[in-house]
Formats: C-alpha cells, structure tokens, sequence
C-alpha cells in the first residue's frame, strides 16, 4: 500500500516521425535483465509521442512486485546463499544507515511492519529474489523472457529499478524517502484504511457514500486500493473508517478488516508527502524503462521519464488500479506471472480475478 542520481537520461527521440523500430542499442540496460528491443506500429495515424512507445504493448511473461503488508519476519534468509542477493543489501546498509538483512530476518515484528522500514525493505527484498531466480537453473532464461513489469503501489518502484528506469540506489534513496514522508503525513492527521471483502467496486463505493453523509470533510472516505473483486481497500478519517466498518454488514460485506498501516494511503490524506516526493524526483534522473511498467495511476505504461515522476508523485494520493492492471494484462495476452518478492498476496488476487491464471512465487 504501500515509496538521488546516476542514471543518465535517454534524450526524447520519439517525437515527431514514428520510428520504425525502437533499437535494443537505444535502451538502457540493468543488472536485472537484457536489452529489450520493441516493435513499432507504423500504421497509427497520429504521431508517436515519447510517452507513448509501449502503446501497443503485447505482454507474454510478466513480474510482479509486492507492495507494502507483504512484509514478515525471516523475509531475506534465502539471500544470505545468494552472493549478488546478499550485495543488495549490503549496499541497501550504506544508505539507510542500519543492517536492513537482521531486521528482515529477526525482527522484531513492530519494526518490520513500520512504514519507514517496510518500504524499503520489500523494495530490496524483491529485488534480491530476482537474484535468487537468476542464481537458479533456467531463471537467467526466464529473466531474459519478461517483457511487462508492474508492482502494487511501492512495488511500482521495484518495478521501475527491474526495468532499468533507474538504479538500485536511486530507487532506494526514492523507496526511503517516500516511507518517510508517507509515514509524517499519517501523524500530522487521524486516518486509518479498512478492507471491506464480499463486495463488488459499486457496493463499496456506495458504503463510502453512506458513510461520508455522517462525518465531517476530515473524515471522508474513499477506495484507496481496487484490488480484486470482493476486496477493496477503503481510506480515510478515522471516524469515516468506524462508520465504514459499522455499515458494512448491512451493505451485505463478509467482513472488514482493519489494515496494518500507518495512515489513509492513496487518498488527500498523503498530499503532504506529494511535494517531497516531487524535489527527490526532480532529482532523479529516469530513463525510458526498457520494458513496459504499468503504472497504479492509470493501468497503463509509461515511457518518457519527466512523464513518470509526474504519475509517481501522485500515486500516494491517487487510488491503486491494480484491479484494471491485471484484467489489461491478461486481456493483452499474459501468459505467465512471477511475483517476486515476501509473501503470496499478488498470486492471491490474481487467482481472484483469473482462477486460471498462472503465476509462481519467487520469495528471498
């Protein structure tokens, strides 16, 4: 539910003349996976944009990247085998300032789960296992074949690092930040988020409704995550969170379950952290992702890295469309998911909006 700068920027060549063929030598390249060389419609009759190159992406194998609640003590002990693991977070040490490997493996719990080690946690954690994939027979062949990434709200950094939009540093140095600056905007106000399970996007939408004509504008509530259906996560003021949970049964939810988090993720609540979000990325210099990433923001992919920051600013304030994400992807023709990362929280709502769909888990 879950967050400055070596990368050099790829110039902006695609306005103008639709290329023909983007070339494998114009992408940048990772530690996590090969070039990648895209086709080019050339039969679109509107001019191909710098942020329109994955347009007509066709997906066959994707990675997924946990968010934030995927976190859970002994996360990592895989990476302590895996030497290149292992150097992410050693490297991650330097830049937070503490040994992030103990906390993941031993705890405790209260400081796993806090919003400022959490993020960068996960974010490191699923960047390890990709290495653990790779350390693996087949997995540098099954790296070299994924050609869409995407990642739950923090995980949409992890996706960005993976696809070379910028370093693993950087994406850390960003991860940090945005923990922190999502964490000080739920002290500065009472929020919580909720999620309400049994019921369908309307439902709930109506249950924010009928809660929001009882509470005053602080309290207001909204969908925050758009998950899968019969589990979408609502945010907002505490009261506006007590009356959702008071009326949900009567709206014919299962259940709600009171989340883990610091504070209304994804809603107004988080403007304060926006501003902070938007220097360290002015700071940051993206390149254009070697393969399509699809954004929480709009379910879409973006490839012109001004445009990028832009959607990464206001992803803490905008709802997760990780429902649409999904539904694209599997519309466009994904074949295979690996969710790389803690936990199975992704291959769970994947399995609740595609009961047939194949995915594997790839844990650190």
């Amino acid at each position: 539910m879950a967050s400055a700068a070596s990368c050099a920027l790829v110039p902006s060549v695609f306005l103008g003349k639709i290329p023909r063929r983007v070339s494998s030598s114009s992408l940048p390249r990772n530690s996590w996976g090969s070039r990648v060389s895209m086709s080019v419609s050339t039969g679109i009759p509107e001019p191909l944009t710098a942020d329109t190159i994955f347009k007509d992406y066709k997906p066959t194998c994707g990675f997924l990247f946990p968010g934030q609640g995927a976190q859970s003590v002994g996360m990592g002990a895989a990476s302590e085998n895996v030497p290149a693991a292992a150097e992410l977070y050693s490297k991650a040490n330097d830049i937070l300032g503490f040994d992030l490997l103990d906390v993941c493996i031993n705890g405790p719990k209260e400081k796993l789960d806090s919003t400022v080690i959490s993020q960068p946690a996960i974010y490191v954690t699923s960047l390890a296992a990709v290495e653990v994939l790779r350390a693996r027979e087949g997995g540098q062949d099954i790296i070299d074949s994924v050609d869409v990434t995407c990642g739950l709200s923090l995980g949409e950094y992890t996706a960005l690092a993976f696809a070379g939009a910028f370093s693993f540093e950087d994406g850390l140095k960003l991860v940090k930040l945005r923990g922190e600056a999502m964490q000080d905007a739920a002290d500065a106000a009472s929020s919580a988020m909720v999620s309400v399970i049994g019921l369908d996007s309307e439902k709930v939408q109506l249950l924010c409704d009928a809660a929001n004509d009882e509470v005053d504008e602080n309290n207001k509530v909204h969908i925050a995550n758009f998950l899968c259906p019969g589990n979408y996560a609502v945010s907002g003021g505490v009261k506006g969170v007590e009356v959702v949970e008071a009326k949900a049964k009567s709206f014919k939810a299962r259940m709600t379950v009171r989340l883990a988090v610091a504070g209304a993720f994804h809603t107004s609540f988080m403007e304060p952290a926006v501003s902070r979000l938007e220097a360290a990325l002015a700071a940051t210099e993206l390149r254009t992702p070697r393969i399509p990433v699809i954004s929480n923001v709009d379910a879409k992919p973006h490839s012109d890295p001004e445009t990028i920051k832009k959607i990464l600013a206001r992803q803490v304030t905008s709802p997760v469309q990780w429902e649409s994400t999904v539904k694209t992807l599997m519309e466009r023709g994904l074949k295979k998911s690996f969710e790389l990362g803690p936990g199975k929280v992704i291959a769970g709502i994947l399995k609740r909006i595609d009961k047939g769909a194949d995915i594997e888990n790839i844990s650190a």
